[in-house]
């Protein structure tokens, strides 16, 4: 799950000694597509919570509020590994909260175009597929679909299927990215199972 992911990196289970390749204020790569990156956030707080415990409630704060969610310019954020700076809060007029700028450091999820990976089937029709790798949602279109691969909607549930292969909800697939949108607050991927070693991958 998101919380069991991002815990397992804020407490150094997922590491790795690659080097950066992503040129943004990294610091280093956690794995393929993977990034550590400094960040800026700002947290509204209530002046109920104000106490000796007020840091601990600004990082439970920030967490809830940017794990999970995706910046366009530097991907999906996985996890919040450090708080790097708290600045003095500004009080906001007329409402009595604070808003407290943030300094932090995460780890983020960056696709690639180009990238080959593995993905796990949401959803089938005769347009194509739909998968998912983590949070990022690729739409793999009947044309980047292999020839020998035929849908069919009469199976329960419907697939694409060759005489070797079937490619349902819920398989794993090794695709290939072929182009992404990239919206201010989220991405989203387009990829083909057209190429050698791409197709039915049940090793997902």
């Amino acid at each position: 799950s998101q919380c069991s992911q991002a815990s397992a990196w804020r407490t150094g289970t997922f590491s790795s000694s690659r080097g950066c390749v992503c040129g943004h204020e990294c610091k280093g790569v956690v794995g393929t597509m993977f990034y550590i990156v400094t960040l800026k956030h700002e947290i509204l707080l209530h002046p109920e919570h104000f106490g000796a415990d007020i840091q601990k409630r600004l990082k439970k704060q920030l967490y809830s509020e940017v794990e999970g969610s995706c910046s366009g310019k530097y991907g999906f954020i996985i996890a919040v590994i450090s708080t790097e700076q708290v600045d003095a809060g500004e009080i906001i007029p007329g409402r009595g909260h604070v808003m407290f700028p943030v300094k932090y450091r995460a780890i983020v999820y960056r696709p690639f175009k180009g990238e080959v990976v593995d993905a796990v089937v949401t959803s089938v029709n005769k347009y194509g597929i739909f998968a998912k790798v983590g949070p990022l949602s690729i739409f793999v279109s009947q044309h980047w679909i292999p020839d020998d691969l035929e849908f069919d909607g009469n199976s329960n549930p419907p697939c694409f299927k060759s005489p070797e292969q079937v490619i349902a909800v819920d398989d794993g697939v090794r695709l290939q990215i072929l182009g992404m949108r990239i919206d201010v607050a989220d991405i989203f991927a387009t990829g083909s199972l057209a190429g050698e070693h791409l197709g039915y991958n049940d090793g997902v």
